[in-house]
C-alpha cells in the first residue's frame, strides 16, 4: 500500500460497483479535478441510488428509483461519466491492468476502485429455495418483499436486526401481520445495548409485531414450490406468506481476490483506501479498514463510511490532503422513532442513560475506563447525539453525574 496520490489527472479510472460507494466516487473524482476517463460499472439496470430506504419508504410506496437515485441520469452525461448498467464484471487481471465483464469483453485501468459492496448471508437449510423466502439488498428485492404486504399478509421475519426490525414496521404499516425470530435471547444482540433492544422489542410489541426468540430456524415449509411457515428448531412452524431473512450480509471478495488484493473479512484497505495491490483500490461495506478513533481495523456498513471513503479514493487520486478521520455514524426509522448511532461501543466499561426510555426520547452512553465517550445511541434525541458525535471525536471525558442530568444541557456537558 505505498501509492502516494497523483499528480497526473487523465488516466483511465474503472470502478467496479455501481452503488453509494461508486457513483459518489465518481462524482468526487471530477469535483476534484480528474480529467481522465471515468467508467462506471454497475450490476443492477438502475443508476446509483439510495438504499437504506427500500426496507422503508419504497415498502410502504413513498419512494420509487427517480426519488432515490444519488443524482439525476443526466449528471452522468453531463460529467463525461461512462455509466455502464447490467454490466456485471467476471474477472480481474492486476497485472495487465483490466477487467473482463460477464457479457464478454474488457476494459483496460490504470486505476481500479473496487465498490462491490455485500452480499446477504443466507441460510442453506431445507426449502431455502421456495419462492417467498426474500432477502433484502436491491430495489428488486424491495419490490418482491413490497408484493408480498399488505391486510392479511403473514410476513416473518428471519433475524432481529436492524433491517429485519425496519421491515417489520413497514409490513404492520401496511397492515401485514410480522413475527420477528431471533436465535439470540434478545433482538439487536450484536449491535446495540441491553437497553435498546429492551426499548425496541417493546414498542414493536406495542404496534403488533410478535417476537420468537432464542429460536433456530431448521427450515422453511410449503407446498407448491412456494412458502407457508418457517420450521423452528423445537420443531414448531410458524405461518407466513413470506419470509425475510436478514441475518447479516458477507462482502464481496471474490474480484480483488482474483487481483491479488489480501482480503481478511473484507477488502483490507488503507486509511486511504490503498489495497495491497498498486493501483487496485476499495471502498463502502466491501472493505476491512482501519478505525483510527480506536486504534483498530473493522468493517462498517452504512452509507456514511461509503461517503468517507469515496472522498479518501478520491482525493488520494487527485493529489489532494486526505480528508480528516471521522466519527462513525448509522440510523434507523421504525415508526415515528429515529435512531441514530456515533462510534462504536468498543472497550466501553460503563454505560450511562439520559433520559426515560419510556418516552421514547433518551441517549444511551458507552464510556471507557476514562469516562471518554466511544458511542451513543440516541432515541429521538438530536441533541444528544449531535454532542455525542463530537465527544467521540474529540476524545474528551465527561463527568457521568452531569451526562445523565437532563437539567444540565448537553452544550455544557461536552462544554
Amino acid at each position: 500500500m505505498t501509492d502516494t496520490g497523483q499528480t497526473d489527472l487523465t488516466g483511465r479510472i474503472v470502478i467496479v460497483g455501481a452503488g453509494h460507494a461508486g457513483g459518489s466516487a465518481a462524482a468526487f473524482l471530477r469535483q476534484y479535478g480528474w480529467t481522465g476517463p471515468i467508467t462506471l460499472l454497475g450490476e443492477e439496470p438502475i443508476a446509483p441510488y439510495k438504499r437504506p430506504p427500500l426496507s422503508k419508504a419504497w415498502l410502504k410506496g413513498k419512494a420509487d428509483a427517480d426519488s432515490l437515485a444519488l443524482r439525476p441520469a443526466s449528471f452522468y452525461i453531463e460529467q463525461s461519466i461512462d455509466l455502464r448498467l447490467s454490466a456485471g464484471v467476471a474477472s480481474v487481471d492486476a497485472a495487465a491492468r483490466t477487467v473482463t465483464l460477464d457479457h464478454g469483453g474488457s476494459i483496460s485501468w490504470d486505476h481500479l476502485i473496487l465498490a462491490v459492496g455485500a452480499t446477504a448471508r443466507r441460510l442453506h437449510i431445507p426449502g431455502a429455495d421456495l419462492d417467498g423466502v426474500l432477502e433484502l439488498r436491491t430495489a428488486a428485492d424491495a419490490e418482491k418483499l413490497k408484493a408480498a404486504l399488505g391486510p392479511g399478509k403473514r410476513l416473518a421475519v428471519i433475524g432481529g436486526g436492524y433491517v429485519g426490525l425496519e421491515a417489520a414496521a413497514s409490513a404492520r404499516a401496511l397492515g401485514a401481520e410480522a413475527v420477528v425470530i431471533e436465535r439470540e435471547p434478545r433482538v439487536l444482540a450484536r449491535v446495540a445495548c441491553d437497553t435498546l433492544s429492551t426499548f425496541f422489542q417493546t414498542y414493536h410489541q406495542q404496534k403488533g409485531v410478535t417476537f420468537e426468540l432464542d429460536a433456530g430456524v431448521e427450515a422453511f415449509v410449503g407446498q407448491d414450490g412456494h412458502i407457508g411457515g418457517v420450521k423452528l428448531a423445537s420443531g414448531r412452524v410458524i405461518d407466513c406468506d413470506a419470509a425475510l431473512v436478514g441475518v447479516g450480509a458477507l462482502p464481496n471478495e471474490s474480484l480483488a481476490r482474483l487481483a491479488g488484493c489480501a482480503c481478511d473479512h473484507g477488502i483490507v484497505v488503507d486509511e486511504a483506501t490503498r489495497t495491497s495491490v498498486p493501483g487496485v483500490y476499495a471502498i463502502g461495506d466491501c472493505t476491512r479498514r482501519p478505525l483510527p478513533l480506536y486504534g483498530m481495523m473493522g468493517r462498517l456498513e452504512s452509507v456514511p463510511n461509503a461517503l468517507e471513503q469515496a472522498k479518501q479514493v478520491a482525493s488520494l487520486l487527485c493529489g489532494r490532503p486526505a480528508p480528516p478521520p471521522e466519527t462513525p455514524w448509522f440510523w434507523s426509522d421504525q415508526y415515528d422513532i429515529k435512531l441514530q448511532i456515533a462510534g462504536i461501543p468498543h472497550h466501553a466499561v460503563s454505560i450511562i442513560v439520559r433520559g426515560d426510555p419510556g418516552s421514547a426520547k433518551f441517549a444511551v452512553f458507552h464510556l471507557d475506563a476514562e469516562n471518554r465517550v466511544q458511542a451513543v445511541e440516541a432515541i429521538n434525541a438530536p441533541p444528544e447525539f449531535m454532542a455525542g458525535r463530537l465527544l467521540v471525536g474529540n476524545r474528551k471525558p465527561v463527568a457521568p453525574d452531569k451526562l445523565s442530568d437532563m437539567s444540565i444541557s448537553m452544550k455544557e456537558v461536552a462544554a
